[in-house]
């Protein structure tokens, strides 16, 4: 069985993901489809403190680029790309709808079973079904309803939202793009979909590419990674290997201080993947890119504990709010909790830490210029250091050259 070192295997995996390039003079749309493509899913998630997720994965293996160009591409009602529960809320190829259809066939199943709310609210929901039919497209606050009354805070969801949300997972609904950032519902019908809605492969079947596309976009990965990518069940991901290995689509690898206990990690690569002899890159990650949203191969990858403090109290929080990871060539050197303030003009570092080992200058001299351009992308005119972390003086210092 071939054996990876532990650095092969980080620059495996990263090339997989896109990095090692020299990012393009000019971002055309096509070259942002081409990127989306090869992530397979572009998870979404509404905190905007910074930039939205989204935006953030094609930034760091593009450069800067419009990110209205982005949206047009992605949440257009009838165009290459979709929105479904792939990973988390995410934007897969239009194509791959069929892909789907055995989790929304099992969720349909499921969540009576497993919600009261869905067990007694058979009505509104079959209401949903009938208003949608005669409305077409809509957000959830358009909807008119004795019960579209938001409750609680926040996300306090209305009758109706949990509803389209429910119809949603078992794709009686769909999303017709976003307003803003809200999300805008239809049926299939409605946004040209019922052709591949009625196409319904069977589910070893769609699992077996879903799985085969995880392994080609993470290069290499363990069992969990791999089923991790479109959240598929562990069993179904382990049957769908074997099968793969058989067509020698997949190989089964060994890497580097990959361990469970005291034997080696099963992994699997991509046969046909390249593994370069360096990367060089500097980018932010957002905390839903590929390369660390599984925070057990970050962890094993590039000794790298990752956790997002956004519902940590403030006072307990270690490295801020939003932190991002940042890369530098093929390790996770730093971490930088970055905020847009658009009133002043100002991409606020609220920290920046580099990791044991790496010298903070080294961290900052990297860094600095990669926050002026993500900056300038952002539309803001300069970079202020907070402070706060191992890094914050000598990133002060690079920046103020």
């Amino acid at each position: 069985m071939p054996h990876l070192t532990a650095s092969a295997a980080r620059r495996l995996a990263l090339a997989a993901q896109g990095f090692g390039r020299e990012h393009p003079d000019a971002v055309t749309p096509r070259r942002l489809a081409t990127a989306v493509d090869r992530l397979g899913v572009l998870q979404l998630d509404s905190v905007s403190v910074f930039t939205r997720s989204h935006y953030l994965p094609l930034f760091a293996r593009l450069g800067a680029y419009d990110p209205a160009a982005l949206d047009a591409m992605l949440f257009a009602e009838r165009g290459r790309y979709h929105e479904y529960w792939a990973h988390e809320a995410a934007v897969i190829r239009r194509d791959d709808w069929p892909l789907w259809h055995w989790k929304r066939e099992l969720l349909r199943g499921r969540d009576p079973v497993k919600h009261a709310w869905v067990r007694e609210h058979g009505p509104m929901l079959d209401w949903l079904r009938r208003e949608l039919a005669i409305t077409g497209p809509v957000t959830a606050s358009e909807i008119e309803h004795d019960e579209n009354v938001r409750r609680g805070p926040w996300w306090g969801w209305s009758d109706v939202k949990h509803g389209l949300e429910f119809l949603f997972r078992w794709g009686d609904v769909v999303s017709a793009g976003r307003r803003g950032f809200s999300r805008v519902y239809a049926l299939p019908e409605q946004v040209g979909l019922a052709e591949l809605h009625a196409q319904h492969p069977p589910r070893a079947e769609a699992v077996r590419a879903l799985v085969h596309r995880a392994v080609v976009a993470l290069g290499v990965g363990a069992v969990g990674d791999i089923a991790d990518y479109h959240r598929l069940p562990v069993a179904d991901t382990q049957a769908a290997l074997r099968e793969l290995h058989e067509q020698g689509l997949v190989e089964p690898v060994t890497v580097e201080g990959w361990m469970r206990g005291s034997r080696p990690l099963p992994a699997w690569r991509d046969p046909a993947a390249r593994i370069p002899r360096r990367i060089s890159a500097t980018a932010l990650l957002s905390p839903f890119d590929p390369v660390v949203w599984y925070r057990d191969r970050a962890l094993r990858l590039f000794d790298f504990h990752y956790r997002i403090e956004i519902y940590t109290p403030a006072e307990k929080r270690q490295y801020g709010y939003y932190s991002l990871p940042v890369l530098v060539d093929d390790a996770l050197a730093g971490r930088v909790d970055l905020k847009s303030d658009r009133k002043a003009g100002v991409l606020r570092v609220q920290s920046v830490w580099a990791e044991d080992g790496v010298p903070p200058g080294a961290l900052a001299e990297r860094l600095a210029p990669l926050l002026r351009s993500a900056a300038a992308w952002q539309r803001l005119d300069d970079v202020a250091v907070a402070g706060r972390g191992n890094a914050a003086a000598e990133l002060g210092v690079a920046l103020a050259r």
